[in-house]
């Protein structure tokens, strides 16, 4: 049998929260062999809605159906009245699951469906989620999060990670797998990793410093020293160094550690090999050290992001 999801629009909610989500579970159909999902756009009051394009489509009144999961997706600020959060907390009370992509996060904390819950959202609107509902434990590093029966997601493509999780907990892996693939996406960023990557902040100007850092990413496991950088940019350690601070703003060494340690916290969080074997793996070599940088970047040591990671899941 099919499972009913519901997404919730309002005025002004954004094209790309629903599209992103909503291809992912249509494409699980076409790897299945049943019709696993059954999808229907709902409002409060229903009706037509307008996007942030202004294109308006139809949808169902949120009080005539019954869904396994319903999904709040985001958009522009939207002040509930009592009579809308009294709908919302009474479709959430029926379902399966709740969520919300990017933004969304707000609106089911207005209803009070967050409080004392772990969550995330959009990195530029995490703090303001924070400050307004108290009671929210706000993450404003997480992909995603999925804490007890409610899920919550970053911005955007982040609700494409959340609905490969959804599939695969429900169909299981081959099919999110299959589908991640026909979306060209990855498979899939693990709720708990960074919204940011340490290769994307690091922006270099020049092709030099961009071969440098690329060649740092594929052979972390090496020693990545400064005069062996500088021989992959051509260039004397001194003008490596030099041009190196001045288009990442940071040291080839640190920048190293950093790139080590993105790595080492995905499979911290994800595998179950030793903490130990992880570091040695990315180039660490030494635990201690390991653990050093991870509290100085992450606030945390390695083991206890992992046994957060394991309660998130």
């Amino acid at each position: 049998m099919a499972k009913e999801i519901g997404f919730l629009l309002y005025p002004g909610y954004l094209l790309l929260d629903l599209a992103g989500p909503m291809s992912a579970f249509a494409l699980a159909e076409r790897y299945s062999q049943q019709m696993p999902y059954r999808m229907r756009m709902v409002s409060v009051p229903g009706g037509p809605i307008s996007n942030s394009f202004g294109l308006s489509v139809e949808t169902s009144s949120l009080n005539r159906k019954r869904f396994d999961t319903l999904i709040v997706v985001g958009g522009a600020r939207w002040l509930l009245k009592p009579s809308d959060s009294a709908a919302i907390r009474s479709a959430s009370s029926k379902t399966r699951r709740t969520a919300s992509v990017c933004t969304g996060a707000f609106v089911l904390a207005q209803c009070g469906l967050l409080d004392g819950l772990r969550v995330t959202t959009h990195w530029r609107r995490a703090a303001e989620l924070q400050r307004e509902h108290g009671a929210v434990r706000v993450e404003s590093d997480a992909i995603f999060i999925k804490d007890g029966r409610v899920w919550t997601s970053a911005g955007v493509t982040a609700g494409i990670d959340l609905a490969l999780a959804m599939i695969e907990e429900d169909y299981g892996a081959a099919i999110a797998l299959e589908v991640s693939r026909e979306l060209v996406v990855y498979y899939r960023r693990p709720g708990g990793q960074s919204q940011f990557s340490t290769m994307s902040e690091i922006a270099p100007e020049t092709d030099r410093i961009r071969i440098a850092l690329s060649y740092a990413r594929e052979h972390l496991t090496q020693s990545l020293s400064l005069e062996r950088l500088a021989e992959v940019a051509h260039l004397s350690p001194r003008q490596f160094g030099r041009l190196f601070k001045a288009e990442t703003g940071e040291t080839p060494a640190k920048a190293v550690e950093r790139l080590r340690a993105e790595v080492a916290r995905n499979r911290v969080e994800n595998d179950t090999e030793p903490v130990e074997s992880i570091a040695s793996a990315v180039g660490f070599y030494d635990p201690e050290r390991m653990r050093r940088t991870f509290v100085r970047l992450y606030g945390e040591p390695p083991q206890s992001l992992r046994r957060k990671a394991r309660r998130g899941s």
